[in-house]
């Protein structure tokens, strides 16, 4: 078996909230990491970064996507912490005879600013991913004001994984 890559992109707006939102409490979640700022619209907690990586892994292994994954709107899902899909994830690329090479993750977002997170986000995901804070790369951009994400509506996230075999004998 060869390396593999796969790519993956999500997007969820900013949650508009009410005083009685049942999600009027949940903290904006990146990478699976608690940042300040308005938290994002979803079903799940809406981590952008982790969903794009759950469809870069998947993609990588030929495994389908999020949804096929997890399901969309499934009521045990309702709130979850995506870190559980990134384990999901990689449960599935074990069972592929798959591990993660590495992982490059770029945030796109005006709001709020990620640089002060960016280690906290690599160091998080590489240890849900059982790899080297080296193979996670964690990045961040503005679309410098141009389109929905530019006028700080919601947050983007395209991630790119590697996988390689899980037995290095193996090829």
């Amino acid at each position: 078996m060869s390396v593999r890559i796969g790519q993956g992109l999500d997007v969820h707006a900013f949650d508009v909230q009410t005083p009685d939102d049942a999600h009027a409490a949940r903290p904006l979640v990146l990478g699976g990491v608690v940042v300040p700022g308005p938290p994002l619209a979803g079903h799940s907690d809406a981590d952008v970064v982790l969903h794009a990586l759950v469809d870069a892994l998947l993609g990588a292994a030929g495994a389908g996507d999020l949804g096929g994954l997890v399901g969309v709107d499934r009521p045990e899902t309702a709130g979850a912490d995506s870190a559980t899909f990134v384990q999901a994830a990689v449960a599935e690329l074990g069972g592929r005879g798959l591990a993660v090479g590495n992982v490059d993750l770029t945030v796109v977002a005006q709001r709020p600013r990620l640089a002060a997170h960016r280690e906290a986000m690599a160091t998080r995901i590489a240890g849900l991913l059982g790899v080297a804070e080296g193979a996670v790369s964690v990045k961040a951009t503005t679309t410098d004001r141009l389109g929905a994400i530019g006028r700080g509506e919601g947050i983007a996230c395209v991630a790119v994984a590697l996988l390689v075999p899980a037995d290095p004998e193996v090829s």
